[in-house]
């Protein structure tokens, strides 16, 4: 937003410097792009964020510094002449589409003269890198750079029927803009129509059949609210923006739209001429809903910032900006209502950070001392973080990745078969207006986006929502309904997950997997078994069992998936249900003594079928090995010519240990036969 020097001077006495100033306007949230000197003013470019359109305009830059220096605003009171005939008598507003446009202000000026404007207007204009037309366009600039209300002036004679309807576009029809390029519009845009064809693309741009010119003589002024979202997508659509669409986009004033009027009228009576038709034609009805009060607590003030400021001191400020106070302020606390270009301010925590930013951050000395609090850290975010330290100790680094996808990469990795999908139907992304089912879509892509920018090894992981359609009164929405097969965990339609992809190996991913879930209980029982998902190469890939249900989903990426994305290399991912590990997880630490006596071990090698999982030895040695165990452990797997077709060989390692004594070689001997016996019984094993 570029403001010009002498045009903020009209508003509020300037007795600073331009230095000063903009440092001033930079620490309470307007940063400086940038100065430059023009013939007798000075254009300063300020950083507007999306929050704060009420500075899109010079009245509203200038409330900033009338409250940062407390001096007085003066803001125009437009009253123009009118005569005695009354604008619904020329025309008349039609709303067909009030989800597009919920107001529409219109007034008519008969006899005016068209020309070029006077050097004051042109000037101000031309600071701003506005160039000038004529007169009246001028006028409806000039009032859209003082408050921030766009306007359009349509040559009245040139609208069919003398009556504007507002509605959407047909499909296919176009409009030539202002600017004189053609536009194909569709029935999600909104246009402001005559009696029989499009005259604007509403909120964008205005139509060139009926744009001011040197021979108009009677005018029509819009002022006018659109619905942001509608503006946006008409924008990006058409890939036509101006500075109307861009404050439309993130919200005007809706009680400002009559001020805006009367004061486009107001300039061009005086600068063009001509004679205003009493009373606007006001189209649409003022919002119902009323702005509650937020109540702002004087010690959660200081209890926020660490610093007194006093309560007159926060009152002024608020009030300065705005604010209206409702009631008497006492001892503890003030409410207020904010105006409406603040619909950002609804929390307590808004009207702290209006104060500080008055008051100055700079106030805030850097020894402030900071009050010590119990955390507030619930017990799923405790376990989320315990996960992010196991993954990136382990070499993941975390990503955020949009929760919007498409149809087609929302197709790459689907565990829980076809189940309906979330749609947005006004989305903000052209082509991505899906709520993903999974993170591993999006992880995909962040890797590919890492390859293609030379980071070839980017092991990512990501700890985020997904979203499943729930039948009204279903309840629950099983983790993989779609394969029949219900998991533990998430009780809604938003299950809270972990997603990773990485370069490395099946086993390696497992591992990775296996010590989150350690980290979590050390004696929670993780397994993967086959499944069919059919993104997962053949055999490689499966079910996540945390405790013997289904927790998520591991595996190797199928080539022709990989493909899809330009992958490069191999990719193994997994994802699974946060809320799964939160049941399971123990987060109380315990002491346990260091052990004072020397423990034994023993590895045994048994031959079993190829359909007994190493979970299963596992368990039957845990089961039989007796009270002097203290740990099982893989020691390998091996196939080979020495082992018989359809059968496998497992080393396992058992470690047996006691707390009062040393163990003699008897004793673990017993309890190793009594181990082979069970495993043999139990899994048809045979020792080698």
């Amino acid at each position: 937003m570029i403001v010009s020097w002498n045009w903020l001077k009209e508003y509020v006495a300037l007795d600073m410097s331009a230095e000063e100033l903009t440092l001033r306007l930079t620490m309470s949230g307007l940063n400086l792009e940038g100065t430059e000197e023009r013939p007798d003013d000075l254009a300063i470019d300020l950083e507007v964020t999306s929050n704060r359109p009420d500075c899109l305009g010079h009245i509203g830059v200038a409330r900033e510094i009338a409250a940062l220096y407390d001096l007085p605003l003066k803001q125009p009171d437009p009253q123009p002449p009118t005569t005695d005939e009354t604008t619904a008598s020329a025309t008349s507003v039609e709303i067909e589409c009030d989800d597009l446009c919920p107001r529409y202000f219109a007034r008519v000026i008969r006899g005016v003269k068209t020309g070029p404007s006077p050097a004051w207007l042109r000037d101000r204009l031309e600071t701003l890198g506005i160039a000038s037309i004529n007169n009246v366009v001028d006028v409806t600039n000039y009032v859209l750079m003082e408050s921030g209300q766009p306007l359009h002036a349509f040559d009245f004679d040139k609208l069919h029927g003398n009556r504007i309807v507002v509605r959407r576009a047909k499909p296919g029809e176009k409009i030539t803009a202002i600017d004189q390029r053609d536009y194909e519009l569709d029935d999600q845009m909104c246009v402001i129509a005559d009696a029989d064809r499009p005259v604007a693309i509403g909120g964008v741009m205005g139509g060139l059949d009926t744009e001011i010119g040197n021979g108009t003589v009677n005018v029509l002024i819009e002022t006018a609210d659109f619905a942001p979202l509608s503006i946006r997508n008409t924008a990006r659509k058409l890939n036509l923006h101006s500075d109307s669409s861009y404050r439309f986009e993130r919200g005007v004033d809706p009680d400002g739209l009559d001020w805006g009027s009367r004061r486009c009228c107001q300039l061009i009576l005086e600068i063009a001429g001509g004679e205003l038709l009493d009373e606007p034609v006001i189209a649409g009805k003022p919002t119902d809903e009323e702005t509650p009060a937020v109540t702002l607590r004087f010690a959660q003030l200081k209890r926020i910032l660490g610093i007194d400021i006093p309560a007159a001191d926060a009152i002024r400020i608020l009030k300065e900006l705005g604010l209206t106070q409702q009631g008497e302020a006492t001892a503890e606390s003030a409410a207020f209502i904010a105006p409406s270009w603040r619909r950002d301010l609804t929390r307590e925590i808004d009207l702290i950070e209006e104060v500080v930013r008055i008051y100055g951050y700079d106030e805030i000395p850097a020894d402030v001392p900071v009050p010590l609090m119990l955390s507030t850290k619930t017990r799923r975010d405790r376990v989320a973080d315990a996960v992010r330290d196991t993954l990136t100790a382990a070499g993941f680094f975390e990503a955020i990745t949009m929760s919007f996808v498409s149809d087609d990469l929302c197709d790459l990795f689907t565990p829980r078969g076809d189940i309906p999908r979330l749609k947005v139907e006004h989305s903000s992304r052209k082509h991505e207006n899906v709520l993903r089912q999974s993170l591993i879509p999006s992880l995909l892509v962040s890797r590919r986006e890492n390859e293609r920018h030379g980071t070839p090894n980017a092991e990512l992981f990501e700890i985020a929502h997904v979203y499943l359609k729930a039948e009204p009164g279903a309840g629950t929405a099983p983790l993989d309904e779609g394969a029949g097969t219900e998991v533990v965990g998430s009780q809604s339609g938003e299950p809270q997950m972990m997603g990773l992809v990485s370069g490395r190996s099946f086993a390696d991913v497992k591992g990775v997997v296996r010590a989150v879930v350690k980290r979590m209980n050390g004696s929670a029982n993780f397994d993967v078994r086959p499944s069919d998902v059919s993104q997962f190469a053949p055999g490689r890939g499966g079910e996540i069992l945390l405790n013997g249900e289904v927790c998520g989903w591991l595996g190797e990426l199928d080539r022709e998936v990989s493909d899809k994305l330009d992958l490069r290399d191999a990719v193994t991912v997994a994802e699974f249900d946060v809320a799964a590990l939160e049941a399971a997880a123990e987060l109380t630490p315990t002491y346990t003594l260091l052990p004072q006596f020397p423990a034994m071990d023993r590895d045994l090698n048994f031959m079993l079928d190829e359909t007994v999982a190493w979970s299963q030895l596992a368990d039957a040695v845990r089961e039989s090995a007796g009270p002097l165990l203290d740990t099982v452990s893989f020691g390998g797997q091996y196939r080979g010519k020495q082992i018989p077709a359809g059968k496998k060989s497992y080393i396992v390692r058992i470690t047996y240990r006691s707390h009062d004594r040393t163990l003699t070689t008897e004793e673990v001997d017993m309890a190793v036969q009594g181990v082979v016996t069970a495993c043999e019984s139990k899994l048809g094993a045979t020792q080698r």
